[in-house]
């Protein structure tokens, strides 16, 4: 049994406004040309398959219009589908009976009560598996199982949930079915874009151990951190990553699938895992790469500049440093930028505030979103005369973090 692993497809996302279903088309063709060649049996989308939890009709259908494609050329292929954080748990679940006709099996929510309802058993001539495909977690997912004496503990919640369901796929396994655990979450250890990936977890932890993934696991196919890598140096818990950079601080990652490939000898499983690199459609520039040079110099980067070897405008941002006094910047950058074919993606003030620390202040109000919101908090608490020094008050961190869990689950209503 072949199984393809994906994740974090960010449908409907706007790169600094320029639309991205150009892409996220090239990238299905390719995927589908991937999923024919490579004979696969079983695809794994690992939560995130959409940018917003309301996105536009145009990326459902794009959806849609893959697993029909994907159908078509492959009709024996499973596929197994996850909410991410960014994804409507609701939203996701509406779509399950149509997409059953296409041997499509979607799950939006975890429910304490009923574990067993995020196990997928499948069992035809190509894929024999016991799945758990648990779709990110929300506080509100996990109440019951998140209380100790200390109050509610998030990551017990996340802890147990797991447990559960993974005795529910283990139960009635036979010995040669494989057991694939699905997730959508920040295990302990793995590598964070900085700029494009919601902080998950609510309460102070940033991260959860992959111990709480069943040991009779064979292969864990995560999602969320767009950066692909192994979790706990082992080759059978992945992130596949993002298939093309969903940030500028993402543009040197090596975007892949994951192919796991499973052999069964003597009633015994056997994996290996091999990455598969996804061409990237568009490239993503940021200049200077460096420190900050005069507006002068960074213009003769831009000038110089060498598009010939693009089939496609690439994306280009430019930082400079705020304190460049030259009041023309946006004319000499304007300038630089006649005549090239590039998606420009705005100017990146970046301010020094110490010998050993910058940061960036950015002048389009589109990057806001990125930002954490506890990191806006400690900002303000420094900028603030009369807090100056101060660290957050715990109460008001936690504070914090209920108000952003209440509107996140408002969003998914």
């Amino acid at each position: 049994m072949k199984v393809l692993h994906t994740s974090d497809w960010h449908l409907g996302q706007q790169f600094y406004e320029h639309h991205r279903a150009g892409e996220h088309q090239q990238f299905f063709n390719w995927l589908i040309d991937t999923l024919v060649n490579e004979e696969i049996d079983l695809l794994l989308v690992a939560g995130d398959i959409y940018h917003t939890a309301t996105p536009p009709a145009s990326s459902e259908n794009q959806l849609y219009q893959f697993i029909k494609n994907v159908k078509k050329r492959c009709p024996a292929l499973q596929i197994v589908i996850i909410a991410g954080n960014h994804d409507s748990a609701n939203r996701i679940m509406t779509a399950k009976p149509l997409l059953a006709q296409f041997d499509t099996h979607v799950v939006g929510r975890f429910d304490a009560n009923n574990p067993d309802d995020v196990v997928i058993r499948i069992n035809t001539d190509t894929v024999n598996a016991h799945i758990v495909a648990m779709p990110f977690l929300r506080a509100s997912d996990v109440t019951t199982l998140s209380n100790t004496e200390n109050g509610q503990d998030y990551a017990q919640g996340i802890a147990k949930a797991y447990q559960l369901s993974s005795e529910c796929a283990l139960k009635n396994k036979p010995v040669a079915t494989p057991l694939i655990i699905m997730g959508h979450l920040h295990a302990k250890g793995g590598d964070i874009s900085s700029d494009s990936e919601r902080n998950l977890i609510i309460g102070g932890e940033e991260s959860v151990t992959a111990q709480i993934f069943s040991e009779q696991a064979n292969y864990v196919a995560l999602g969320h951190l767009h950066k692909a890598q192994q979790v706990a140096k082992s080759d059978t818990i992945r992130y596949s990553g993002t298939p093309m950079p969903m940030s500028f601080s993402e543009r040197h990652y090596k975007h892949q699938v994951c192919i796991a490939e499973f052999t069964i000898t003597n009633q015994q499983i056997a994996v290996t895992v091999n990455p598969l690199y996804i061409p990237r459609t568009a490239e993503v520039i940021l200049l200077p790469e460096g420190e900050c040079v005069p507006a002068e110099q960074l213009c003769e980067q831009i000038a110089a500049l060498d598009l010939s070897s693009y089939s496609q405008p690439p994306y280009l941002r430019v930082k400079l440093s705020a304190g460049d006094t030259d009041t023309t910047f946006r004319e000499q950058i304007e300038k630089a930028l006649e005549n090239k074919a590039v998606n420009f993606c705005g100017i990146e003030r970046v301010r020094q505030t110490n010998k050993q620390q910058s940061s960036a202040i950015f002048e389009d109000l589109s990057q806001v979103e990125m930002l954490n919101p506890q990191t806006l908090l400690e900002q303000a608490f420094a900028n603030n005369k009369d807090m100056a020094g101060q660290s957050v008050p715990e109460e008001l961190k936690t504070l914090l973090n209920a108000v952003i869990s209440e509107l996140t689950e408002q969003e998914q209503l």
